[in-house]
């Protein structure tokens, strides 16, 4: 127990790590690095932890430990902060944006992005929007980014990919006629 200079009394806890523990930090990093990349995904627990070299239960106390919340608050809170960007810039429903980032359930997404934030999503879209910034995004070109281009086939050999002649790099009459 320590004191504040208010007065009050803190508890303060101490992590020590010894030398061994730096290979479990390298493996709990590329666990949370993977949450990171992958938040949109369901990844089960017991596969990180499986990844990190650790029973479920041990993994979640070690990354808890690390980065001071479980690794289901810590993909719930980047799906939430990825959802206010997209409420902020995208011009996309509350349900397309939470399906978009990983939530299956427009109720728990509303719950948890209330719990994080203090409003609702739709009220944090109005708030956001009479503090002004850039005008949102369309929502065809936010899905467009997150699904990727649909395929081009490829010009046939032979043929101008300006002009749509075959064999003519000029595109036009070839000359000499």
């Amino acid at each position: 127990m320590t004191s504040r200079p208010d007065g009050v009394r803190v508890r303060l806890r101490l992590v020590t790590y010894r030398k061994a523990d730096v290979s479990s930090l390298r493996m709990l990093r590329k666990a949370r690095d993977r949450i990171d990349r992958d938040y949109r995904e369901e990844i089960a627990i017991a596969a990180l932890a499986g990844e990190a070299g650790y029973s479920r239960e041990h993994f979640i106390r070690a990354f808890r430990a690390a980065y001071g919340e479980t690794p289901g608050r810590y993909r719930t809170r980047r799906r939430v902060e990825r959802a206010r960007e997209l409420l902020r810039s995208a011009n996309l429903t509350v349900t397309e944006i939470c399906y978009l980032v990983g939530f299956t359930s427009v109720g728990t997404f509303s719950s948890r992005f209330s719990e994080q934030t203090g409003m609702s999503p739709t009220r944090y879209r109005a708030e956001a929007a009479a503090r002004g910034g850039p005008a949102p995004i369309p929502g065809c070109f936010a899905l467009m980014w997150e699904t990727g281009l649909p395929d081009r086939p490829a010009p046939a050999a032979g043929q101008d990919r300006t002009s749509g002649e075959a064999g003519d790099p000029a595109g036009g009459v070839a000359s000499g006629a």
